[in-house]
């Protein structure tokens, strides 16, 4: 989206994995429980390829990859692990066409981003992407392809949906840091240059072809302003990993435009509170910051912590319907 032009979202969402494996009935729970922000889920419970790296490495152009016992490296041909990240995904997109069928409004798809990937994603040489400069930038061209094409097989699927782009980077602070270990695990790769993160993201959100884009991450020290500076419309985040060392930076992003997904609902099977208990917190940060309670409604979007893989089905369907009543909550009573 331009970066003069506030992108409006709905009051709720899931951030991306669910429990089980079983498409339909996943599909079935999202688009029911989220009627206007469903999501393309992840079942990584399935194994390899619906995992979230071996799911977006299956969406790599001119790039493959295969399982070791390390994980995910890339090889020279696609081989069966390619093949059957591609089955696991056209099987989700299936069952989420059939759900959404004459469906208008918003529909969230999640993948890696370039910099999670190249942390995790091994060389043949049994090292990270992340140890070469030049494999990093192959890997973010060829991401950037490949969600080109899955997003433009998403609005062919779903034509009256306005298709937002999920980035998935949990890595991120530790790529920026330098906390990346080696295959040996006694060093540590290189912190990467601010600027050359941020070129990177810049370059994968631009495959959203001008739709709306978020960036997740469940880490602390999420870097809010690099991630407004690289383009992205939304941030969203572990609510309870933030610490007041972060005021200034979502101060400045709620005031500059910026949604913020806050994460308020546990990812996995926990007694819910009350849907006023589970926004208390955000409330409490807008009086800290001095933000007026009007604009709650309008820069917050309620989610899970992070995905619900871990959850039990029953929980996973509770967790997304708290997450609308407590948005619901957030927006009748801003005070």
């Amino acid at each position: 989206m331009s970066e003069n032009t506030q992108v409006t979202f709905p009051a709720a969402t899931g951030v991306g994995s669910m429990p089980g494996g079983d498409a339909r009935e996943t599909a079935k729970t999202v688009t029911g429980s989220l009627d206007d922000f469903p999501y393309l889920a992840e079942l990584p419970a399935r194994g390899p390829g619906a995992d979230m790296i071996g799911r977006t490495a299956g969406m790599l152009v001119e790039l493959y990859a295969r399982v070791e016992p390390s994980g995910w490296r890339l090889s020279d041909r696609p081989g069966r692990d390619t093949r059957r990240a591609h089955a696991w995904l056209r099987q989700d997109l299936d069952a989420l066409e059939e759900f959404t069928q004459g469906y208008e409004g918003d529909v969230k798809v999640q993948a890696v981003g370039p910099w999670t990937l190249a942390a995790a994603l091994e060389l043949r040489n049994g090292e990270a992407v992340l140890s070469d400069p030049g494999a990093c930038r192959d890997l973010t061209a060829s991401l950037a392809e490949g969600l080109r094409l899955h997003l433009a097989d998403v609005r062919r699927r779903i034509p009256g949906a306005r298709v937002v782009l999920q980035l998935d980077e949990p890595s991120l602070t530790a790529v920026l840091r330098g906390q990346v270990r080696t295959a040996s695990g006694y060093r540590t790769h290189r912190a990467v240059d601010r600027q050359v993160v941020e070129a990177g993201l810049r370059e994968v959100l631009g495959a959203s072809a001008g739709g709306p884009t978020v960036v997740h991450s469940c880490a602390p020290d999420v870097p809010f302003a690099l991630l407004r500076r690289a383009g992205t419309d939304a941030v969203s985040f572990d609510f309870a990993l933030l610490t007041e060392r972060d005021d200034d930076a979502i101060g400045e992003a709620v005031e500059g435009g910026t949604r913020l997904f806050a994460g308020v609902v546990p990812g996995t099977d926990a007694a819910l509170s009350d849907p006023a208990g589970s926004v208390m917190g955000v409330r409490t940060l807008w009086r800290r910051l001095g933000l007026r309670p009007g604009l709650l409604a309008e820069a917050i979007t309620v989610t899970p912590t992070c995905g619900l893989a871990g959850a039990s089905p029953a929980y996973a369907r509770q967790a997304l319907a708290h997450c609308v009543r407590a948005a619901r909550s957030l927006a009748d009573n801003p005070e």
